[in-house]
């Protein structure tokens, strides 16, 4: 029996061996497969983070040439001095040629004939007096446009009440031309002097009060909460936030007043005015002078442009903190 019992025993024995050797590797292979993904997973991570020499960043394009200022500040004022060469051109050989085709170049003056007469009246003291004349008129309504303008598109924009009392008076009246304004002028004022003061003033005045009220209109509430929540009153969101935010606005009104100012104040002194250069080109119309009256439309010209170009300066001056693209005018 103990035979038996010890050759039985050694047959389980040998026969539950290999069962327990298979039964081992299915549980190697599921410890070590989840250990082997962490690696890998380990691995890429770290393959990721360290910087791979071979990719290097692309190099910048070169910068596109800017083409709405067509090239640099020589090649413009070229281009510039090129079309009013070639216009002037085609004004002396239009006249010379007394070219009457749809339109009638044969009563017009050419161009030495203009240069003649702006050279006598350059050598004239009446000249430079009707400079002045015109000058002290346009600055002396421009400025009162200016002032009032911006303190009534402020106030209306700012204050219910001052707008439902003012905006409907101002929109009744705005849609007048000044120069239409020009009766009443003579009537309501005891000098002509200041009765065109007044059709200036009155040309600038809407423009810039327009400008002004939708400037207001288009600022940011979150300017004036910022200030409000830091403990600024009415008076510090004036001075800090309205003022300084609506100044592109006020200056864009601006210039738009000097041109129509200019317009107005020529014809209020073609009507009547007794200095100015308006009122001189209109004499010179009257009396068949024609190259006086193509001095005169280019003096206007000038003035116009040199006051509207001291404007916008101004304005660039003022609101140097904007940021800007490269400008494409002048």
């Amino acid at each position: 029996m103990s035979g038996t019992e010890t050759r039985t025993q050694a047959g389980t024995q040998a026969g539950t061996q290999p069962q327990t050797g298979t039964q081992a590797e299915p549980q190697t292979e599921s410890r070590t497969q989840p250990q082997t993904e962490a690696e890998t997973q380990t691995q890429v991570a770290a393959r990721a983070r360290r910087p791979d020499a071979s990719l290097k960043p692309p190099p910048a394009p070169p910068p596109p040439k800017d083409r709405a200022t067509g090239g640099g500040p020589r090649r413009r004022w070229a281009i510039r001095i090129a079309s009013l060469l070639a216009a002037a051109g085609l004004w002396q050989v239009l006249t010379v040629t007394d070219a009457r085709l749809w339109l009638r170049f044969d009563r017009l003056p050419t161009l030495d004939q203009i240069a003649a007469q702006a050279a006598r009246q350059l050598a004239t003291q009446i000249y430079y007096l009707d400079l002045l004349q015109s000058l002290i008129r346009i600055l002396t309504g421009f400025g009162l446009a200016a002032a009032l303008g911006v303190a009534v598109g402020v106030l209306v924009a700012r204050s219910t009440r001052a707008g439902d009392a003012l905006m409907p008076l101002l929109e009744a009246v705005r849609p007048i031309p000044a120069i239409a304004l020009v009766p009443v002028a003579i009537l309501l004022f005891p000098t002509d002097e200041q009765g065109i003061v007044f059709i200036t003033f009155a040309a600038a005045f809407f423009p810039i009060m327009v400008s002004t009220r939708h400037a207001v209109h288009a600022l940011p509430t979150l300017w004036e909460d910022a200030v409000r929540t830091l403990g600024g009153d009415r008076r510090h969101v004036l001075w800090h936030v309205v003022l300084p935010g609506i100044l592109p606005g006020v200056f864009g009104g601006l210039s738009v007043g000097m041109g129509v100012s200019w317009i107005c104040v020529i014809s209020a002194e073609m009507i009547s005015g007794e200095f100015g250069v308006g009122y001189r080109t209109w004499m010179s119309y009257t009396i068949v002078d024609y190259p006086a009256v193509i001095v005169g439309m280019i003096t206007i010209g000038l003035l116009g442009w040199l006051t509207s170009a001291a404007v916008e300066l101004v304005g660039r001056r003022a609101t140097r903190w904007l940021p800007r693209a490269k400008r494409s005018g002048p």
